[in-house]
């Protein structure tokens, strides 16, 4: 059994144990320990019901949001998204996520230095899923050097609304790699049919379009000017 099925199942089946509510963030997001016989870790949970309502995304969608980023990371093979799944819980329906034990002394704004080949498979992702709120403090490294892509419940709107931190590579050729990782995404249709329940049609229809965009592009996008392309706050 991989470490990841392991997880998964531990985040699925295992009994919840609230510990605090993380601070700063904008839904409510709770810290909790998971136990399940000998097994137990950290987690991130999100009840659909502490969503506040956002006038351009479907009211009780961002877990579903998030979820969605986690299938279609494992689908491309990136190991961005740590481990998610969506499951009842003490504050009722929601989206579990394995909690990063982060590396406090790292400072995100020298990961383009540090962390430059992850990044552009982040800034990428964004893309494709179409991220409205890529913060600094939504990349995550940890106490292995590890960097992780957290925070993905306002994406994949129909309409473009890339906002970003990471704009350090705009105009610039996507790596032969991460372009070929998209072709054979468009080849295996089973992660369609796994977005199915979490994204509308539209959506995944505009999902697809973006990566067919890509592939014929190659670059990376430049912000039109004038318009509103970084998050607030940043971080």
């Amino acid at each position: 059994m991989t470490v990841h099925v392991r997880v998964l199942e531990l985040l699925s089946a295992g009994e919840i144990e609230i510990l605090g509510l993380l601070p700063y963030a904008s839904n409510a997001t709770l810290l909790t320990r998971v136990r399940k016989g000998e097994q137990e870790a950290l987690a991130v949970y999100k009840p659909r019901r502490g969503e506040r309502p956002l006038w351009d995304f479907p009211s009780g969608t961002l877990c579903l949001r998030e979820a969605a980023a986690w299938v279609l990371d494992q689908s491309l093979g990136w190991g961005l998204v740590p481990p998610t799944v969506l499951r009842e819980g003490p504050a009722g329906f929601g989206v579990m996520q394995l909690f990063v034990d982060e590396d406090v002394e790292v400072d995100v704004r020298t990961l383009l230095q540090t962390h430059p080949e992850d990044l552009k498979r982040i800034a990428l992702f964004d893309v494709v899923i179409n991220n409205a709120d890529r913060k600094a403090g939504h990349l995550v490294v940890d106490t292995n050097g590890k960097l992780w892509s957290v925070d993905h419940g306002i994406c994949f709107a129909v309409e473009p609304k890339l906002r970003t931190v990471i704009w350090a590579f705009e105009g610039e050729r996507v790596p032969a790699a991460l372009l070929d990782s998209l072709g054979k995404l468009v080849e295996d249709g089973k992660w369609i049919e796994e977005l199915a329940p979490l994204l509308d049609g539209e959506e995944i229809d505009s999902l697809r379009s973006r990566i067919d965009l890509m592939l014929r592009n190659g670059c990376y996008p430049v912000p039109d000017p004038g318009g509103r392309h970084v998050p607030w706050p940043p971080w």
